[in-house]
């Protein structure tokens, strides 16, 4: 009984040293093939994000949310996910691994939030990849008159209300087939994306050409008189629903955006990824704004925005119009867009279940790579028949918002990481700390180091905890600030109390922005590096906890749940196994026999 309670108590002492060791920067081990040049890459990020969005997401939103202002919506949601995105850019410089956020914040702030943020992008790649397979099994079903609805409903029904009507086998099929082409070669796979990014591509642009002979300028300033009674249009214009429509439509514009983080998987398999990965997510994102806002122009130009069809806007305007032809291309180029869709879902999986695995995070065989297809096959296969399963038979409709608050809070994880790299002491070993705040300093003196009033240009031990203080002090008054907006913000204006307390909300989220905006920065030498820090990187983090926030109370359930799932997971396999923890007993071992 004495040596469980000492055991338990040398566990807990061992905690905090447990949760916040950090994967060592290595090299690459280079197991998996470099075949991967900058063009690959950029096709992979537009083609793994300009899917389906593109040919439902503009009209639908429109419609319900920002009238023909969708293009303000498209803006606003580009500029939050560039922020998200040039974050990423410069930690695939820093670190050029596979495993994008999960090995980015393994190698930044810890083990234990590296697990978190891995257990989360399984789920979201998961969910991503069943959610667009059946998307592509539903509209292939309606070309062909819902047969297969019809035919699989009445002879294997399931009669249960938390399952689809009937396995869907195609769906199945469609995601086995895109698994073992990525099992056979990451080579031949980037080829069938880049051939599909490219169709898609093509499609767009006949699109917006097509468009550009049918579009009225006058559906963009529709007077609420003329607009029929029967339909809820807002007050007309350009922007009929408000400011608050056009932020609503950017929360939904934003998940179009989700997808290009898939590149910053890639590092082990980039030709140069330092160079490339960097730019292939600039100049993927760029490509996917002109595409969306070119699409939400015509469209709205085309149709009015209250007549838009919720789920085939593009060919319905074409028909309205009496564009026949072009309704037809786009329908085909809807088939090329699940297609990169689902390829660019299906490639991140393997890749984080194979870095997970090679940390000893999760089980060893994962981490296979076949010496012949120089692929994670193993990692591959199983999270193929995962996905795979998960589409023939659930209905995916109430887990596609886990999709999001996956994905938003590994953007917010990456921007955390920038800013504590960047204050991070580069060299706390070899000097002394100038500026450590110590306990009998006069207020004046820790004061003058909190402003840096010696304007230190490289940070040391001191600053460095100045501004992790500070970043954890922006994260609370973040959540504080998000959950506030989330409750109350349908009563700022109408109230005098509600602005007094916003505004005193925000100034204390901006107070620790700014101390930190004072320390000193470490600039290392990559290709890349954010500009502006630390607002670009705090923005980014104060946007994406408010689009968590403005995610129902089920999709946080649910996502407890899997979290819950995943702790004892790390809790009963991860920390027994950890690589970096069997590294780090060994050097203690080592260093207490050469006491001795």
């Amino acid at each position: 009984m004495v040596y469980h309670q000492e055991a338990i108590v040398r566990c807990l002492r061992s905690l905090p040293e447990v949760v916040s060791r950090k994967k060592q920067d290595e090299p690459s081990t280079g197991t998996l093939a470099r075949v991967l040049g900058l063009m690959d890459l950029s096709l992979l990020g537009v083609g793994s994000t300009l899917g389906v969005g593109v040919y439902v997401l503009a009209g639908a939103v429109a419609k319900t949310d920002a009238g023909p202002a969708v293009t303000l919506s498209f803006m606003v949601a580009a500029f939050a996910s560039a922020l998200a995105g040039i974050c990423y850019a410069e930690f695939a410089a820093r670190v050029p691994k596979a495993g994008s956020a999960y090995v980015y914040s393994y190698v930044t702030v810890g083990e234990l939030a590296a697990f978190v943020i891995g257990w989360n992008l399984i789920l979201e790649y998961v969910i991503g990849t069943a959610s667009v397979a059946k998307a592509f099994s539903n509209y292939l079903d309606v070309m062909m008159d819902y047969r297969m609805n019809n035919t699989l409903s009445g002879l294997l029904p399931l009669h249960y209300d938390f399952l689809a009507p009937y396995p869907d086998f195609l769906s199945l099929g469609i995601v086995l087939v895109l698994t073992g082409l990525l099992a056979y070669g990451v080579k031949e796979s980037a080829w069938m994306n880049n051939l599909f990014t490219g169709l898609n591509l093509l499609t767009v642009i006949i699109v917006i050409v097509a468009g550009l002979f049918n579009m009225d300028v006058a559906n963009w300033k529709i007077p609420k008189d003329q607009i029929p009674k029967d339909k809820n249009a807002g007050e007309g214009g350009f922007m009929p629903f408000g400011i608050s429509g056009v932020m609503s439509g950017a929360a939904k514009c934003f998940f179009g955006f989700i997808g290009f983080d898939c590149v910053a998987t890639t590092g082990e398999e980039a030709k140069n990824p330092q160079r490339h990965i960097p730019l292939a997510i600039v100049i993927s994102l760029l490509v996917i704004f002109l595409c969306y806002f070119g699409i939400s122009t015509v469209i709205t130009m085309m149709v009015p925005y209250y007549l838009q069809n919720e789920d085939a806007p593009l060919v319905v305007a074409f028909r309205q119009v009496g564009f026949d032809t072009v309704g037809t291309i786009v329908s085909f180029g809807a088939v090329f867009a699940l297609c990169t869709s689902l390829l660019g879902a299906v490639f991140p999986l393997p890749r984080i279940l194979w870095a997970m695995s090679a940390d000893g995070l999760l089980p060893k065989f994962l981490s296979y790579v076949s010496d012949y297809t120089q692929t994670p096959i193993v990692a591959t296969v199983l999270s193929g028949i995962f996905a795979g399963v998960m589409s023939a038979i659930f209905k995916l409709d109430q887990l596609i918002d886990m999709m999001s608050i996956g994905t938003l809070l590994a953007y917010t994880i990456v921007s955390l990481c920038v800013l504590l790299l960047r204050y991070r002491d580069p060299k706390p070993a070899l000097y002394e700390p100038k500026t450590i705040i110590k306990e009998k300093a006069t207020f004046g003196q820790s004061l003058g180091l909190v402003v840096n009033y010696n304007r230190l240009s490289t940070p040391d031990k001191g600053t460095t905890q100045i501004a992790e203080v500070s970043t954890l002090l922006f994260c609370v008054m973040t959540f504080i600030t998000t959950l506030w907006l989330a409750i109350f913000e349908d009563t700022i204006g109408n109230d005098s109390w509600s602005i007094y307390v916003f505004y005193l909300l925000l100034s204390l989220t901006c107070l620790p922005v700014i101390v930190m905006s004072l320390q000193p920065q470490h600039l290392p030498n990559l290709f890349f590096k954010v500009p502006l820090i630390p607002f670009l990187p705090c923005i980014s983090i104060f946007i994406n906890v408010y689009l968590m926030m403005k995610l129902d109370v089920h999709t946080w359930i649910r996502f407890s749940i899997w979290i819950i799932l995943g702790g004892l997971i790390y809790i009963f396999y991860s920390i027994p196994h950890s690589v970096e923890g069997k590294r780090l007993k060994g050097s203690k071992e080592e260093r207490n026999i050469n006491m001795h």
